[in-house]
């Protein structure tokens, strides 16, 4: 079977293509730079190029919160563009399956912890994220109705905060776990005294290594076909400081930890209920945090 895999130059795009090739499918990862999927001609010419049977839509503009808050008409308009046309013409095109690909950020900001796929409706993101979260919605509602109304096969995923090896540690753009990887490596390399970590500590995530989200994404891919989202996570829910106290740890640091709430916004509690993927799908995560940190910490040492 071929599979096109969208953003499969990034950071869970090669998870999900190596396990995809390593499971016997023949997979399509186009880049950005040949096929730019914010155009609908570029769209079109992808799909007559590469004849997928299966669509896994990774592909998007992402980033950090200080990213989401600088640029958030970009974080809707390129998320929706992309999403809307590429389902649009892969229905168009024949294609037997398509795989959409969330995020957390969909789910209300008030929404009971642990966050079930059933309220993702139920108020507004968190404004900080929510334009992201938004365009994501949307995409959900395209597959949604297009399976309602011509019987089209898409389904939809929500990951959690996903981390590990070949991640974005740039300071600006990373998410959380690459950025402290990045900013406690730098203070045990240069000796610091001190290191200043923006927001409270106090607020919580839930991580998944980079290599269980691919199996999830596989597996779903392969086994399930349904209207409903599904979450994909650990359901394990860490504050921020005791993250930062692991990786400060790893490294091996001593020094004081100040934490500057100058910049906020996010959420301040997420994790998710992840028995709807074990059930329809059998997906549960199996890689500790511990000994994911460990794996991210080895691969960016060695980079």
């Amino acid at each position: 079977m071929r599979v096109l895999v969208t953003g499969g130059a990034g950071f869970l795009g090669r998870a999900v293509v190596g396990l995809f090739e390593r499971r016997g499918y023949e997979v399509i990862a186009p880049r950005s730079k040949d096929y730019d999927l914010r155009r609908q001609g570029a769209v079109g010419r992808l799909l007559n190029d590469a004849g997928p049977e299966v669509v896994v839509h990774l592909a998007a503009a992402v980033g950090g919160l200080a990213a989401n808050i600088s640029s958030p008409g970009r974080f809707l308009y390129e998320n929706a563009v992309m999403g809307l046309e590429l389902m649009e013409q892969s229905r168009s095109y024949g294609v037997r399956k398509f795989v959409g690909v969330g995020t957390a950020c969909m789910y209300p900001d008030d929404a009971p912890i642990p966050l079930r796929e059933d309220t993702v409706w139920d108020g507004y993101p968190a404004p900080a994220t929510a334009p992201y979260g938004i365009a994501k919605r949307l995409l959900m509602a395209q597959g949604q109705a297009y399976r309602d109304q011509v019987g089209f096969d898409a389904i939809f995923l929500i990951p959690t905060n996903l981390y590990g090896p070949g991640d974005n540690f740039d300071l600006v753009t990373a998410h959380v776990v690459p950025a402290l990887v990045r900013r406690f490596s730098q203070a045990a390399w240069q000796g610091e005294p001190r290191v200043e970590l923006l927001g409270s500590g106090t607020d919580t995530r839930e991580f998944l290594f980079v290599d269980d989200a691919a199996e999830a994404i596989v597996a779903a891919a392969q086994q399930y076909d349904g209207r409903d989202p599904v979450n994909i996570g650990t359901g394990v829910e860490t504050p921020i400081a005791e993250l930062a106290d692991m990786i400060a740890t790893a490294y091996g640091f001593e020094g004081e930890v100040v934490w500057n709430e100058s910049l906020a916004g996010g959420t301040t509690r997420r994790c998710l209920d992840v028995s709807r993927a074990a059930e329809l799908f059998g997906f549960r995560a199996t890689t500790p945090l511990d000994e994911g940190l460990a794996e991210t910490i080895a691969w960016y040492e060695g980079a």
